[in-house]
C-alpha cells in the first residue's frame, strides 16, 4: 500500500468526534483524505480536534453536527460536503447508539432511535452519496456494523436488528454497484472499549460487586476469544484497506470483515 494513497479524496465519517469513528477518520486522514467529521460534543474541543488533524496530516476538515435521526439534517450534511469538497468519495457509516433491556421492557422511543441512527442513517447517507460516486465512477462505502450483525445477544433486540439490517443493506448496495468502481463493505467489530461498552462494564461491575478491570475481563471472556478489546486504530487500518486496496479490484465484491481483537498491534480478522 503506497503512502498517502487517498490524497484528493474526501471521506465522511458519521459519529466521528470520538471512539471508533475518530480512529477511522484519523487513519483515512493519514492517507491524505480530506475529512468530514460528524457527531456531538463541545464546539471548542471539536475545533481543536479539527486543527490537530489538519496540522498532523496536512488535510482539510469540515464538521457537521447533523442528528442522524433526522433525514433533513443528514441531507444538509451531505450538501455541505458537496459544496466544500465536490462530494463524498469515501463514506463511512459509523454512528450508533445502544440500549439494553428485555423486549417486553424495551422503551419504544429507544427502539426507534436505535433503528434510525444505526440503520436508517446509513440508507440516507448512501442514497445521497451514490449520485456523485456514479458520476466519478469511483467510491467506497464502509458500514461499521458489529458482530451483532452476524449473531445475537439477549436484551439487545434493537441493536441486533439494526446491525443485521446494516449487513443486509451492505450486500444490496454492493450488488447495485457491482458494475462500477464503487464498492461497499461492512466491518463487524467485536468489543471495542467505547463509551457504549464502558457503560456495560460499569453496570456489570456494580451488579457483581467487582472491580472495573474484573468486569472487563468477565465481559470479554464470554464472547471475545482473544480476551482483548479491538482498538479504533485496528478498525481504522481495516477501513483504509477497504478504501485503498480495492482500487486494484482483487478483493471480493462484498467483504464482511469480523474483527475479534488482538494481543498485539497487528490486525486480526476472522
Amino acid at each position: 500500500m503506497q503512502s498517502r494513497s487517498l490524497v484528493g479524496k474526501t471521506a465522511l465519517v458519521t459519529g466521528s468526534t470520538s471512539g471508533i469513528g475518530l480512529g477511522i477518520a484519523r487513519s483515512l486522514a493519514a492517507e491524505g483524505a480530506n475529512i468530514c467529521l460528524n457527531g456531538f460534543g463541545d464546539l471548542q474541543e471539536i475545533a481543536a480536534l479539527r486543527a490537530a488533524i489538519e496540522e498532523e496530516f496536512q488535510v482539510k476538515t469540515i464538521y457537521s453536527n447533523a442528528d442522524m435521526t433526522q433525514a433533513s439534517q443528514i441531507t444538509e450534511m451531505m450538501t455541505q460536503a458537496q459544496n466544500e469538497f465536490g462530494g463524498v468519495d469515501i463514506l463511512v457509516n459509523n454512528a450508533g447508539i445502544q440500549h439494553v433491556a428485555a423486549i417486553e421492557d424495551f422503551p419504544v422511543e429507544k427502539w426507534d432511535a436505535i433503528i434510525a441512527i444505526n440503520l436508517s442513517s446509513a440508507f440516507h447517507t448512501t442514497r445521497l452519496a451514490l449520485p456523485s460516486m456514479r458520476t466519478k465512477n469511483w467510491g467506497r462505502i464502509i458500514n461499521v456494523a458489529s458482530v451483532h450483525g452476524l449473531v445475537a445477544s439477549a436484551q439487545k433486540s434493537a441493536y441486533v436488528a439494526a446491525k443485521h439490517g446494516l449487513v443486509g443493506f451492505t450486500k444490496t448496495t454492493a450488488l447495485e454497484t457491482a458494475d462500477s468502481a464503487i464498492t461497499c463493505n461492512a466491518i463487524c467489530p467485536g468489543f471495542v472499549l467505547t463509551p457504549l461498552v464502558q457503560k456495560q462494564v460499569d453496570a456489570r461491575a456494580e451488579r457483581d460487586n467487582i472491580s472495573n478491570e474484573e468486569a472487563k475481563k468477565s465481559l470479554l471472556s464470554e464472547k471475545q476469544p482473544s480476551g482483548e478489546f479491538v482498538t479504533p486504530e485496528q478498525l481504522g487500518a481495516l477501513a483504509v484497506f477497504s478504501a485503498v486496496m480495492q482500487q486494484h479490484r482483487f478483493v471480493v465484491l462484498l467483504g464482511i470483515w469480523m474483527v475479534v481483537g488482538s494481543r498485539n498491534k497487528d490486525l486480526r480478522i476472522a
